[in-house]
């Protein structure tokens, strides 16, 4: 029987070797026929074939109790609490006992010690820099009209809400899941999740492993 691999929020990274979801409204388009040709050729963004849509907040296709494991980077920093929380339950559903979960996310406390570092040096704009460059959670110009509307649909580059090593890992546990460690980049015992890990993701970044 084929174990079964999922990630979500995949966006361009897209293996073979696993099931990969992105709820991004472009994604979207780009499925339906002949409306996703003409959007494709006017996109500086084109998803893999074989990614499918999906929203871990609504739940997969999945069945519960079926993953052997669930990858997911830089995405759970994108939801709110409320969302975020609704995420991890609905990622511990599809793994099977004893499956893998490992998720990478901005790590909060590294961008909160620069920012003291930079404000103890004397840059007066150092908050400047922590919103709106280090952890993108300040909005620097409010949607205006349609257009700006549309825009703001269109892309989900702000953080909604940010994580430390220490609070993750208290909500992954509130959300059932066991043996949480901070990991590092491809130090899996599972070789599959090689496929899916990029380096350069965990830069500044908390990782976490744990077990369903």
């Amino acid at each position: 029987m084929t174990k079964l691999y999922v990630q979500y929020g995949c966006g361009l990274s897209a293996p073979k070797e696993w099931i990969n979801f992105d709820s991004s409204p472009t994604l979207r388009i780009q499925k339906i026929p002949l409306l996703g040709k003409i959007i494709k050729n006017k996109l500086n963004t084109v998803f893999p074939s074989n990614v499918k849509y999906g929203d871990i907040i609504k739940g997969l296709p999945i069945k519960n109790d079926t993953c052997e494991g669930v990858y997911c980077s830089h995405v759970l920093e994108h939801l709110s609490l409320d969302d975020f929380r609704v995420a991890l339950k609905n990622t511990f559903k599809i793994l099977k006992k004893g499956g893998v979960f490992r998720c990478v996310v901005p790590d909060l406390e590294y961008s909160a010690r620069e920012y003291i570092k930079t404000l103890e040096k004397g840059d007066k704009l150092a908050s400047i820099a922590f919103i709106g460059t280090n952890t993108l959670l300040g909005i620097k110009h409010r949607p205006k009209g349609l257009k700006g509307h549309l825009s703001s649909f269109w892309g989900n580059s702000k953080h909604l809400w940010m994580w430390d090593n220490s609070s993750l890992t208290e909500e992954l546990k509130i959300a059932g899941f066991s043996q949480i460690r901070v990991c590092k980049f491809n130090d899996s015992d599972d070789e599959m999740f090689k496929y899916v890990e990029d380096p350069s993701r965990y830069v500044n970044a908390v990782a976490i492993e744990c077990i369903k």
